[in-house]
């Protein structure tokens, strides 16, 4: 009995771990536009307050897990929390542009490490079936529920006191979580056999994607044409077509280029892209049109993103499994992207003067309704139709695709909108009037991305099953995650 007990209280404390990495997720967005002001950012450069982060956490999520899986999960949660939080601490004291996206980005580091080993933890801890399938609900519902905690509690900090909380709030939660993890998680000794670690393969990535971002988000100061960002874009590709040719001889990749021959791989990660950057641009374009354009206060755009996470919530609570129970893979994801396209549509049509009731309300609705159902489906269908020893492989690598193609997303997006405002502001339109139209064409790109993820759908196999003949997703739907 005292040994169980220690396991869920081992469990909670993973939670509360992966709770603040959920958190710094959603919790930052409702701060933006006071960072923005407060460090004079611009409207393109403030992306790189969130993709400083998703950037390095996408980047070394899979290198994460290796290496717990070498050197032990539990040293490597512990290094993760700590470099988290005092990552967390230079967010909340920063006072220039540069040491706070400098940080944001050691924060996505040692978020990328937590998440990581949190799940292997996990699954180590709870042998048994019945017990893994609820500590595996708790923790989807923990991640999911984290989206609703963090934009309420990023208003209300914003509000209250200033933008640096938002950060500073990590602090006594990862010295908790240190503390008492210390004493409950379980020794572990890693890897008998340590293999090379492909170190290069998750440096060229995340590089590639960096200078891309870079490329995109400081193109229209710089000018599309000109020599800095065709440089940029140039070394981008070249740094892609260099970590293929790695993955492709190093012994142990980061990414398996073998996983891309399997369809249902090769699909979830193009849908996870497409998803991804119109998601990451829904929460970041959303927050700064009702707080600079309607005028809300940071905890009014908290409570509006509220009916949204919640939906979501809902679903990581076992709605998501039942609907894959019921219908399988193909019709949630496809039915969940046309409503998430359907609500970024919407947006792209608010008015200046936007009521909360008619032009947001409905969009949060909507976005929240089809993210739920879209969601899990996505990284279930990833591992429909991989070996179960490699599971975890797949799930890592669709995870990676989601903040790989936020980031991305995000900067076009964002730079589209950045243009467009400029644009019109120049021929003479007043500033909210020109900044609701840079916001449109952006939600309307978006809407695009995630309607074309819809239809690539189809392509997804609809109840695949594993060499055994079992139906690979039924097992994994059951997490209720």
């Amino acid at each position: 009995m005292v040994e169980k007990q220690k396991r869920w209280l081992a469990l909670y404390l993973l939670c509360l771990g992966e709770l603040m990495i959920v958190l710094d997720t959603t919790v930052v967005n409702v701060a933006l536009p006071s960072i923005r002001e407060d460090l004079r950012f611009t409207e393109s450069s403030l992306v790189w307050v969130i993709n400083a982060y998703m950037l390095t956490y996408g980047g070394f999520l899979l290198l994460g897990g290796r290496l717990g899986d070498l050197y032990g999960n539990r040293k490597l949660f512990l290094g993760g929390i700590t470099l988290f939080t005092l990552a967390s601490v230079v967010c909340g004291v920063a006072g220039s542009q540069a040491v706070l996206v400098t940080a944001r980005a050691i924060q996505g580091l040692g978020g990328a490490v937590v998440s990581a080993v949190a799940l292997s933890l996990i699954i180590n801890l709870f042998q048994e079936p019945e017990e893994r399938a609820k500590a595996m609900g708790f923790y989807g519902f923990v991640c999911a529920g984290g989206g609703s905690l963090g934009v309420l509690l990023g208003g209300a900090l914003t509000d209250a006191l200033s933008w640096h909380w938002v950060f500073l709030v990590n602090v006594p939660i990862g010295i908790a979580v240190y503390a008492f993890c210390l004493g409950i998680l379980p020794p572990d000794r890693g890897a008998a056999e340590r293999p090379k670690l492909d170190v290069w393969g998750a440096l060229t990535i995340t590089s590639s994607l960096m200078l891309a971002v870079y490329g995109i988000v400081n193109g229209n100061e710089a000018g599309w044409g000109s020599r800095q960002t065709v440089g940029l874009l140039i070394g981008a590709v070249a740094l892609l077509a260099a970590f293929l040719a790695i993955e492709a001889k190093v012994a142990s990749p980061l990414m398996p280029l073998r996983l891309w021959r399997v369809r249902s791989v090769s699909v979830s990660n193009v849908l996870g892209m497409l998803w991804a950057a119109a998601m990451f641009a829904w929460f970041f374009i959303s927050a700064l049109y009702m707080q600079i354009v309607l005028g809300y206060t940071p905890l009014q755009v908290g409570l509006a993103f509220l009916p949204s996470n919640l939906i979501m919530a809902a679903f990581s609570l076992g709605l998501s499994a039942k609907m894959v129970m019921r219908f399988g893979l193909r019709l949630p994801i496809a039915a969940g992207l046309a409503l998430a396209a359907l609500g970024l549509a919407l947006f792209a049509l608010s008015p200046v003067e936007g009521d909360f009731w008619v032009h947001v309300l409905p969009g949060m609705l909507l976005l929240g309704l089809g993210c739920g159902m879209a969601l899990n489906p996505v990284i279930l269908a990833a591992m429909s139709e991989v070996a179960p020893t490699e599971s975890g492989l797949a799930s890592g690598v669709v995870n990676t695709s989601f903040m790989m193609g936020g980031a991305l997303g995000l900067a076009v997006l964002a730079s589209l909108a950045g243009a467009r405002s400029e644009f019109l502001q120049a021929a003479g339109a007043a500033v909210p009037g020109a900044l609701t139209a840079g916001y449109h064409a952006a939600f309307a790109v978006g809407a695009l991305f995630a309607l074309i993820a819809a239809a690539l759908a189809v392509l997804l196999p609809a109840k695949p099953t594993t060499s055994e003949g079992d139906p690979a997703w039924a097992s994994q739907s059951s997490t209720g995650s």
